[in-house]
C-alpha cells in the first residue's frame, strides 16, 4: 500500500494529457485565423498573376 501511495507515474500521465489537451485547444482556436490569412495570401497572389 505504501508503494502505491508514493507512486507518481499516474500524475505524470495526467499532466501530459492536460498539456496535450491545452495544445489541441490552442490549435483549434488559432487554425481558422491562419486558414483565412493563408487563403487571402494565395488569392492575392493569384489575382496579381492575372
Amino acid at each position: 500500500m505504501k508503494k502505491f501511495l508514493v507512486d507518481e507515474s499516474g500524475a505524470t500521465a495526467i499532466e501530459y494529457g492536460l498539456i496535450a489537451a491545452a495544445t489541441g485547444l490552442a490549435l483549434v482556436m488559432v487554425m481558422p485565423t491562419i486558414k483565412n490569412r493563408l487563403s487571402d495570401t494565395f488569392n492575392n497572389i493569384a489575382n496579381n498573376l492575372d
